[in-house]
């Protein structure tokens, strides 16, 4: 067991925080006799599970994966370049905190703005002090944000609006240091969830946290990158389920519960006819409307 306790720097949606218990309730045998020595998360989005299973055990490699570009900038960052980041982050802080309201406002969109003008100015197959720079501004809005969220438009853009907190905490220090303490035994992998294939064996344990299936119409994670996670892409990751299955590895995946809206709703029971269903209590925090903020039932799928 590692002396940190590293948590998430973003605020992400769909974030795993409050499910943690649930899921080391269930983390297979072989985990904790020390048997499986590679961690791999084909979603990392905000890695609250991957913080935190990288926390307890001593893993000898860690794999995770994201389509997000930004998600794969900021990882790296914080992995390679804390000490710049937090240099970048406390002027950023320094700035807005100094000013009034109206300067805040107007800060936030010069910041937001730059974000989007110079997004095709990243070239992701080399590092350079650019990537820093970035992943700064990235925290800056997530921190100081409508509700933390992070969504981009059609072209990619990020655009949510100004949240107006009366003190947010854009530095954490001490917080991305032991990130960046985790993140040394791990690999940091821009793509789609099917390109951990080649890290996946008998000696591994993956969790799957795809975006998650909308209850309803109205309600949707899949606007946290371009394109978008239909029920064909929920399809296609159950045939990868299956495939990994194949290998020997230990499995876990989490999802919504159609089954909340719809007690005649089938569709992850059928997709993972073959595994282990679980469903358990949780909340949805991220939602503009407060009342709308309340328990429902997620499903945990594994294959021990």
């Amino acid at each position: 067991m590692r002396d940190i306790r590293a948590k998430p720097f973003l605020k992400w949606a769909g974030g795993k925080n409050q499910l943690l218990g649930e899921f080391e309730k269930r983390i297979p045998v072989e985990l904790k006799e020390g048997k499986l020595s590679t961690f791999i998360e084909p979603f990392v989005g905000g890695g609250a599970v991957f913080f935190d299973f990288n926390n307890i055990f001593d893993f000898a490699k860690c794999h995770i994966f994201d389509i997000n570009e930004e998600l794969f900038l900021a990882y790296t960052v914080v992995r390679d370049d804390v000490d710049s980041l937090v240099d970048h982050l406390g002027e950023l802080s320094s700035r807005f905190l100094s000013g009034n309201d109206t300067f805040r406002k107007e800060f936030f969109y010069q910041i937001r703005d730059e974000f989007n003008q110079t997004k095709a100015d990243i070239n992701l197959n080399r590092f350079e002090s650019s990537w820093t720079n970035r992943v700064s501004h990235l925290i800056f809005l997530n921190r100081t944000c409508f509700n933390g969220l992070f969504r981009v438009n059609a072209q990619g853009q990020f655009n949510v609006p100004f949240g107006r907190y009366k003190n947010p905490k854009i530095l954490n220090a001490e917080l991305l240091i032991q990130d960046s303490e985790v993140l040394q035994n791990t690999e940091i992998h821009c793509g789609d969830f099917a390109s951990s294939a080649p890290h996946i064996s008998d000696t591994s344990f993956v969790y799957f946290d795809p975006p998650y299936r909308p209850l309803n119409q109205t309600s949707s994670f899949t606007s946290y990158s371009k394109g978008g996670f239909t029920d064909d892409e929920q399809r296609r990751l159950a045939r990868f389920f299956q495939e990994c299955d194949r290998t020997g590895a230990r499995l876990m995946l989490s999802n919504s519960d159609p089954k909340n809206i719809n007690p005649d709703d089938n569709f992850f029971d059928t997709l993972y006819s073959d595994y282990r269903i679980e469903r358990v209590p949780a909340k949805r925090m991220i939602n503009c409307d407060r009342t709308k903020r309340g328990e429902i039932r997620e499903i945990i799928v594994t294959n021990y």
